[in-house]
């Protein structure tokens, strides 16, 4: 995105209920210049950023990072999959296991600095996605945030985007979701271990059983996105949520904010007709009837 049209949203939402910035789940953002100056262009409108990243902190290395991140971020997601070298590196090629755990030893201090020194507390957290060929690791992934001082531990069902992902699914038959029931509750011991060892254990998100039979899964929740927030493409354009179908205007077209204010194109009949939930608690939409972020257990 254009660094002006994203300060551009920023600046007329000034004064507005918007309270929290996440620039970008896809990619890399510390890869993009810009993002120091967004951040401290949402901090100076009292706005907290809410950033993902993969925990390679290119560029400036973690203390780097830390410096730019904590003050300005209500929560950094550090995506992590993996509890040995060999895993990590599978999941994410090129990863290296020991120096991004350093880097969130890093991180975690700066946490703590920043904290005790007054500031608003910046939570750490490991995103997971997990996948047929990290799933044995999952409880040693929480042990190891425990150890590190990581506040959370967010469990993501892989998003089956392509046919080469479909046999890494632990949703795809009922032997591949008994083995993530079975990790879900080693997840949530090793968590209790950490808690009853030092006090202290990280908070688990999406932990919990999935319905044995893939034809049969339990009912779908409401949508957590549509109506609460307002994902703008690097265009421009607007979506209701992060469903790559929104990507493509399957969902439906809301105009963009290099054309519109973003309150206009958020007030405008089109997107508050979409986002208005149905009998579900979800936008009346086939996409939206079986959406997986919609699912127990997390997307």
């Amino acid at each position: 995105m254009a660094p002006a049209l994203a300060a551009g949203v920023l600046e007329e939402r000034r004064g507005s209920p918007l309270r929290e910035l996440i620039p970008s789940t896809m990619g890399e953002p510390l890869l993009w210049p810009a993002l120091p100056d967004l951040l401290a262009r949402a901090a100076a409108l009292g706005l907290r950023g809410n950033v993902t990243t993969n925990g390679t902190f290119p560029g400036r290395g973690a203390a780097g990072w830390a410096e730019v991140l904590v003050p300005a971020c209500r929560d950094v997601k550090i995506s992590w999959n993996g509890a040995t070298p060999a895993t990590a590196a599978a999941v994410m090629p090129g990863l290296d296991l020991d120096a991004a755990v350093e880097g969130v030893r890093v991180l975690v201090a700066a946490r703590d600095r920043h904290a005790a020194g007054g500031g608003a507390r910046c939570s750490v957290s490991f995103q997971v996605t997990a996948r047929e060929d990290n799933v044995a690791e999952l409880p040693g992934i929480v042990r190891l945030a425990a150890r590190l001082g990581v506040d959370r531990v967010k469990l993501n069902q892989l998003q089956v985007r392509s046919p080469d992902l479909a046999p890494l699914s632990l949703r795809r038959s009922p032997e591949a979701i008994a083995r993530w029931n079975a990790a879900a509750r080693a997840v949530r011991a090793a968590a209790a271990e950490a808690l009853a060892r030092s006090g202290r254990a990280p908070a688990l998100e999406n932990a919990v059983e999935l319905a044995p039979d893939p034809a049969a899964p339990a009912p779908r929740g409401p949508c957590p996105f549509a109506g609460r927030e307002a994902w703008v493409h690097p265009d421009g354009r607007l979506a209701p949520c992060p469903h790559p179908a929104a990507a493509t205007g399957a969902l439906g077209e809301f105009g963009s904010v290099a054309d519109a204010p973003l309150g206009a194109l958020w007030a405008a009949p089109a997107f508050r007709a979409f986002v208005a939930p149905g009998p579900g608690g979800h936008p009346v939409h086939p996409l939206c009837d079986r959406c997986a972020f919609r699912g127990p257990g997390g997307a």
